[in-house]
C-alpha cells in the first residue's frame, strides 16, 4: 500500500525543515514544491505530477521588516492564488490543504487573548498581504478542502539570526556585552516550532475544511521573561541598548492567542497540543549556537 502523498511548499524553509520530517516520522511521503508561486505554467506541472493526498502551504516571506511591500502581495496573494488554482485542476482533489497565515493579522487586538471570529486589524504590509491570501483563498472554499492556520511566535534550532530570539541566543551564546535591539514593551508567544508542525500535521488530519484555527499556546512572555530566562541558563548578564534604527512605529504590542478551538478539535479525537518548555527550546538553541561558534 502507498503512503499517502503530502506536498510542501516552502520545504526547505525553517519551519519546511521541521514539517518535512515531522510528516516522514507520521508516514507520509514528502514531495517539495520546487517551482516559484508566481510561474503558472511550471507550478501547474508539479502539482498535476504530484498528485498530492495533502498539501501544507508554508512558502511565503518570513520576515516582518522587509523592505519590499510589493513581495508581500505577489508572494503571499498572488502566490497563494496560483497554487489554488493549479490545484483545481487535479483530477483527485486533496483530502486536505493547509495555508500558513499569520498571528500578525491581528494586530493590536483589544482582546486580551486573539480569537479566530474578531475583527482583523493588520498594521503593516506584511499582515495585510495575509489578509489578502485568506480572503483569495475564500474564493476558493466551495472547491478546495482548504483550512486556514495562524501561527503565533515560535522559534527553535535554525531560525535565521534576523529574528528576535535566535539574536537574542547568539549574543548569549558568545557572552557579549550588550545587545542593541528596538521595541522593548513587547509580548509575545515564543513557542516551539515543533510544538507548531505537530499542529500542522493535525489540522491536516482532522481540521474542518473551510475553517481557521489559532496555531498557539495562549502563553504571552514578556522581553523581560525571555533575557531572565537565558540569563539564569547560561549565567550571563547583558546590557540592553535601544537602537533608534531597529524600532518599528507599526508594532503589535501583544500578540497572545487563544488555543482553545484547536484544543476542542483536537480533544475530540482524545489529543492534546504537546507545549515544550521555553527553557528546553532554548537550551537547544544554545547548545546549536555554541556548537557552530565552536
Amino acid at each position: 500500500m502507498n503512503s499517502p502523498t503530502i506536498l510542501i511548499t516552502g520545504a526547505k524553509g525553517f519551519t519546511g525543515l521541521y514539517l518535512k520530517d515531522a510528516a516522514q516520522k507520521s508516514g507520509l511521503k514528502v514531495v517539495e514544491l520546487a517551482s516559484n508561486l508566481n510561474s503558472e505554467e511550471a507550478l501547474e506541472k508539479e502539482v498535476l505530477a504530484a498528485k498530492p493526498d495533502y498539501v501544507a502551504h508554508l512558502a511565503g516571506i518570513s520576515f516582518v521588516a522587509s523592505k519590499d511591500n510589493e513581495a508581500f502581495y505577489r508572494v503571499h496573494a498572488l502566490g497563494t492564488s496560483n497554487l489554488l488554482q493549479a490545484l483545481t485542476k487535479l483530477e483527485t482533489v486533496p483530502k486536505k490543504i493547509l495555508l500558513a497565515s499569520s498571528a500578525t493579522v491581528y494586530g493590536n487586538s483589544a482582546n486580551h487573548l486573539s480569537l479566530e471570529d474578531q475583527t482583523l486589524t493588520p498594521i503593516d504590509h506584511y499582515a495585510t498581504s495575509k489578509v489578502a491570501m485568506e480572503e483569495m483563498a475564500k474564493t476558493f472554499f466551495n472547491r478546495l478542502p482548504i483550512v486556514i492556520a495562524r501561527p503565533f511566535n515560535y522559534t527553535g534550532v535554525g531560525q535565521k539570526g534576523n529574528f528576535l530570539i535566535p539574536k537574542l541566543v547568539d549574543h548569549f551564546a558568545k557572552r557579549k556585552p550588550f545587545i542593541e535591539l528596538g521595541n522593548l514593551n513587547i509580548e509575545r508567544e515564543f513557542n516551539d516550532v515543533n510544538m507548531i508542525c505537530e499542529a500542522y500535521l493535525e489540522l491536516l488530519n482532522l481540521g474542518k475544511a473551510n475553517e481557521i484555527y489559532n496555531v498557539c499556546s495562549g502563553q504571552a512572555r514578556s522581553l523581560q521573561l525571555v533575557m531572565d530566562t537565558l540569563k539564569q541558563i547560561t549565567g550571563h548578564n547583558i546590557e540592553i541598548r535601544v537602537n533608534p534604527d531597529f524600532v518599528r512605529a507599526s508594532e503589535v504590542h501583544r500578540m497572545v492567542g487563544s488555543p482553545e478551538k484547536l484544543k476542542s478539535l483536537l480533544a475530540t479525537s482524545g489529543l492534546s497540543l504537546q507545549i515544550p518548555a521555553l527553557e528546553n527550546t532554548f537550551k537547544q538553541m544554545l547548545n546549536a549556537a555554541s556548537s557552530n561558534a565552536a
